[in-house]
């Protein structure tokens, strides 16, 4: 059944009503970034917990999560102190992040969870993109569901507006940021 055939309430099909604990072992939340213009700087931050309450309808269904922003990594330790400082996101006055939805529906393409977004001590409404990528029974006998989401942000909303100016033109930090999420869900028996 496609999105587009879906009622507006209608639920992914294969996915149980219930409560699902975000594993953070196997959920991974990355951004990345243009920077100089040219190329795409990529980083991660853990998921330390999270919540998704599957209701009998998306009115009823609703996601939290909670993000450590002192573990933002770039790969590149100098940069990720720099990414951690105050110039950025300010992770010793606000070192979690996290999301709560408010609203779950369905559009042409696609599930779309509106929800808060708080980082750097600022809260703004997200949207994300997000698809239903299946259940399965893991090896221990847990039931677990995937899924996939992504949203684009303005660094200035979020008041992370440190940048420099390239001699050729430009900044060096785009203000156009992609977030990625891949999120294993344990169902909670």
């Amino acid at each position: 059944m496609t999105a587009v055939a879906m009622r507006h309430s209608e639920l992914p099909a294969g996915l149980p009503q219930g409560t699902w604990l975000i594993d953070p072992s196997h959920s991974q939340a990355t951004f990345s970034v243009r920077h100089a213009g040219i190329a795409r700087v990529s980083g991660t931050v853990d998921i330390t917990e999270g919540l998704i309450v599957v209701g009998h309808n998306l009115v009823l269904t609703s996601v939290t999560a909670t993000l450590d922003g002192t573990t933002v990594s770039t790969g590149d330790p100098a940069r990720d102190e720099h990414l951690r400082s105050t110039n950025f996101f300010d992770t010793r006055n606000h070192p979690e992040w996290w999301f709560s939805s408010n609203v779950v529906t369905v559009r042409p393409e696609g599930y779309v969870i509106t929800g808060f977004l708080g980082l750097n001590g600022v809260t703004r409404s997200v949207d994300l993109a997000t698809r239903f990528e299946g259940t399965a029974v893991d090896p221990f006998g847990a039931l677990r569901a995937g899924f996939s989401a992504s949203a684009r942000i303005s660094r200035r909303t979020f008041n992370l507006t440190w940048n420099s100016v390239l001699e050729t033109g430009g900044v060096l930090v785009a203000d156009d940021v992609r977030l990625q999420l891949e999120i294993s869900a344990i169902a909670r028996t």
